[in-house]
């Protein structure tokens, strides 16, 4: 037989205790891999010397995007609850925040023109933005929607980041991810300290240099 009284027992009791903390009170945490952008690589079309794309980079006009430097592969972002959350989510390593640092000398010994300085309100991408130029921007637009994975538009803030012409004499610094590029320029995927040397068309945009995180200084030579 039933016992109705055990049952509106336990009712009474859930019932005091309200329900379950909303899901979307948690952070949402980045999605896997999203596709390539369709009839896009992100490789650039020819090659540029070094001392002519310096050259280039100099005169400005120019996005400089930087996948975030080295990062502890053995966390992830599942617990974070927020951007600034830092202890739990995936953070640099001793060495990507040298690999940082050894970025940021390079580029002002070479006299690169820098402007705005956008990052990921991530950690990793903020820590990696400040090291490398001692200032960074929150910016959402530059890393994507990753509560809604469905839409296709998630990244247009940021294809619009990469088309808008940049002023001459300065470049657009940008401090994201490896997936936001991905979905927006194409394959292969930047390596982690890897940036992109993306000028801007106005209604489109080119990648016209990679530089790995040693390669900097390479320019100077």
């Amino acid at each position: 037989m039933m016992n109705w009284g055990f049952l509106l027992l336990a009712a009474a009791v859930i019932a005091c205790l309200g329900p379950a903390p909303a899901a979307t009170q948690q952070q949402p945490r980045f999605q896997a891999v999203p596709a390539p952008a369709t009839g896009r690589s992100a490789l650039p079309a020819k090659s540029i010397a070094p001392a002519e794309l310096l050259s280039e980079l100099r005169k400005g006009g120019y996005v400089l995007y930087f996948r975030h430097t080295s990062t502890d592969f053995s966390r992830d972002d599942t617990k974070s609850r927020s951007d600034d959350d830092c202890a739990n989510q995936r953070l640099l390593t001793d060495k990507g925040r040298e690999e940082a640092r050894q970025i940021g000398a390079a580029i002002r010994d070479l006299k690169i023109p820098v402007g705005q300085v956008l990052a990921s309100p991530r950690c990793r991408t903020m820590e990696t933005a400040l090291l490398i130029f001692g200032r960074a921007e929150k910016a959402n637009e530059v890393r994507g929607g990753p509560a809604t994975p469905d839409n296709p538009d998630r990244y247009a803030a940021l294809r619009r980041l990469l088309t808008a012409p940049v002023k001459p004499r300065t470049n657009l610094v940008i401090s994201s991810h490896g997936n936001p590029f991905y979905a927006t320029a194409g394959a292969p995927y930047l390596e982690e300290g890897e940036a992109a040397v993306v000028r801007p068309l106005g209604m489109d945009f080119a990648v016209v240099a990679r530089l790995k995180h040693d390669a900097w200084r390479a320019l100077g030579r």
